[in-house]
């Protein structure tokens, strides 16, 4: 039996977007990727810009797409960083070090895409804003509609037979509610938009969350601020302590905070503190995708989807690629 060839859309052109778009290419399928930046490796992709509302609760605030620091390193070693048939060790550009830079993972991403031939295949500046069956009841026809976001304006509707959704999960962050919180006179920002130390010299700062967004950001701003802070719900006494920082005082989770600055936890014990970082992860987000609620987000989990992959009723014309809970 001849195989079947169709047209696809790749949402998203970081790891989960490349890998699809070269695994579908070698089968013979015409692939279009969408890309809402001007470069590869979603992610991966630094940028010093911060968004103009710093906790990314606003739905019209202009969208960063950048989401990682200027002194972030991977957690995982760089021999598990590569593909099985193309290693990251081979294709490191000579830092020693075993966690490498995510300048360095995003100039491996940058040749993948090169030696896969894989830069052609992308639209970059285009933002995918609707994804939905051309016709209802007919899987193999899909309606991708963009814009361009290159300062020149331009949108468009492309027909395809089938959409692969790969646009990450580092957008839309999520917000630690405390009573007070809203009228908290301090800073307040979501780890997404957090870049460099110097700006929290000599200030008293309170992080959010206990995963390593804010584990990496209490070290970084240490040697800059008066006093770091970190408030989370653990309640294991024991797990608290193997995971405290050299000068950073934990703290149970914030109850409330006051109108003259003051953060009261949930032990009794007090701050005056500047500023809050939030490090307390992100929603999967897929404000273009129209599926009549075949597809949906409950409590963070996207589904229904067999294998984590394709939704049942729409499988295999739509399909989602790293789907992870935790990362």
């Amino acid at each position: 039996m001849a195989k079947l060839h169709v047209k696809v859309a790749v949402i998203g052109a970081g790891m989960s977007g490349l890998v699809a778009a070269r695994e579908l290419r070698r089968e013979g399928h015409q692939v279009v990727v969408f890309e809402s930046s001007n470069d590869v490796g979603g992610t991966w992709l630094y940028d010093p810009r911060v968004e103009t509302d710093p906790l990314g609760s606003d739905p019209d605030r202009e969208v960063v797409h950048a989401s990682i620091y200027r002194s972030l390193r991977t957690n995982l070693p760089r021999q598990l960083m590569g593909f099985s048939d193309y290693p990251f060790l081979e294709k490191g550009c000579g830092d020693p070090r075993t966690f490498p830079g995510h300048q360095e993972v995003l100039r491996f991403f940058r040749r993948f895409a090169e030696d896969f031939g894989l830069i052609e295949l992308i639209r970059f500046k285009h933002k995918v804003v609707r994804v939905e069956q051309a016709v209802d009841g007919r899987r193999d026809e899909w309606a991708v509609e963009w814009r361009t976001c290159n300062g020149e304006e331009a949108a468009g509707v492309d027909v395809f037979e089938a959409v692969v959704v790969c646009n990450g999960k580092y957008t839309q962050p999520k917000i630690a509610e405390f009573p007070g919180r809203s009228t908290w006179p301090g800073e307040q920002l979501h780890s997404r938009n957090y870049r460099v130390p110097e700006p929290y010299k000599d200030k008293i700062v309170v992080i959010i969350g206990k995963g390593i967004s804010a584990i990496e950001i209490a070290k970084d701003i240490l040697p800059f601020a008066r006093e770091v802070h970190q408030a989370s719900r653990e309640a294991n006494a024991h797990v608290v302590k193997l995971r405290k920082l050299d000068g950073v005082f934990p703290h149970t989770m914030i109850a409330r905070g006051e109108e003259d600055g003051r953060l009261v936890f949930q032990d009794g014990s007090s701050v005056y503190a500047d500023v809050i970082i939030h490090c307390t992860g992100y929603s999967y987000h897929f404000p273009f995708l129209k599926t009549k609620g075949l597809v949906s987000v409950d409590n963070n989990c996207v589904g229904p989807l067999y294998k984590h992959v394709f939704p049942p009723s729409l499988a295999p014309r739509l399909s989602f690629i790293d789907i992870p809970f935790l990362v």
